[in-house]
């Protein structure tokens, strides 16, 4: 998984993550903590700033509008935010990030989406 497509998969994890008291605390901290980190290194570029408030509310489009931003900006190298989205997908998704479920190769694909329960119809001319 590249850094891009494990910092996104951590924040749709943390979106809709979290069943006990406990565990909403800890992941909403790690969430907060991996969103602030990514508005300081996306500072300047307000579409990325918008998609990550979107986050929460449009996880249809706000995934698309970061892909970029999270690239071109250097997120996807910086060891805290790859170390904040690690952790926060293990807190989340325990059983996931302990069975590597984030291991994907997607070389040449096309029509590719990440995640889990996603619906998607494609038309390849």
């Amino acid at each position: 998984m590249t850094g891009v497509e494990l910092i996104v998969a951590a924040l749709a994890a943390g979106a809709a993550a979290g069943s006990t008291d406990v565990t909403k605390s800890a992941i909403s901290d790690s969430y907060i903590g991996l969103k602030n980190l990514l508005r300081r290194r996306l500072l300047g570029r307000d579409r990325a700033q918008k998609a990550l408030d979107a986050a929460e509310v449009e996880s249809d489009q706000w995934q698309a509008l970061l892909i970029a931003d999270l690239a071109e900006s250097g997120a996807a190298a910086d060891e805290q935010v790859i170390t904040a989205a690690r952790r926060l997908l293990s807190l989340a998704e325990p059983d996931g990030a302990a069975a590597a479920s984030y291991q994907v190769s997607a070389d040449y694909a096309k029509g590719v989406q990440f995640g889990s329960h996603n619906t998607q119809t494609n038309t390849f001319n």
